[in-house]
């Protein structure tokens, strides 16, 4: 039982990563046509908030931190800043994803929305603190709805192709204090 388990958990993580460098290999593709290209939807925040919220036993901190480092360091962002956001973004939903588990999607939806809109502003404010070069708020508020509007996409297609399904209570209950 341990063994399946565990095994489980090495192919989700393999299946996380893979998709992880797929969407990094497809962002640094020279498929842009030039300067004042609408900004795409952050796929990489998206599939990790799906994760975390169905799954949130399928996957450490160790494997996003790592993810989002090297995610990073790839497409030239300031090492570290967005990475960090994004492990207290998803310490945070993976603390209440008891919570948003037991809710329907459009409150679940609306927690994602709340936390991706917080972690947006914030890279936006550390940013601006240190005077590092970004781009401007209107671009940075529509990728930012772009996220949030992809989320129910990528929830559906993490469900119905992946199976990344919600956990089921008595799951939780056997996990215990793993979560």
């Amino acid at each position: 039982m341990a063994e399946a388990q565990t095994s489980r958990r090495v192919a989700y993580w393999t299946l996380f990563l893979g998709l992880c460098s797929l969407i990094m290999f497809v962002k640094l593709l020279p498929l842009r046509p030039g300067p004042g290209a609408i900004p795409g939807p952050d796929l990489l925040v998206a599939i990790t908030f799906a994760w975390v919220i169905r799954r949130p036993d399928y996957i450490p901190v160790w494997l996003v931190a790592g993810v989002f480092l090297i995610a990073d360091l790839m497409l030239m962002r300031p090492p570290g800043l967005w990475a960090a956001i994004v492990v207290v973004a998803f310490e945070y939903l993976r603390n209440r994803s008891a919570t948003v588990r037991d809710s329907t999607f459009w409150s679940e939806w609306l927690t994602v929305a709340i936390v991706i809109t917080g972690m947006f502003l914030a890279n936006a404010l550390i940013m601006g603190l240190f005077v590092v070069n970004q781009p401007g708020f209107g671009l940075i508020l529509i990728r930012m709805i772009l996220t949030i509007a992809m989320y129910p996409i990528v929830v559906l297609l993490a469900a119905k192709s992946l199976g990344l399904k919600r956990i089921s209570p008595s799951e939780a209950d056997k996990l215990g204090s793993r979560l």
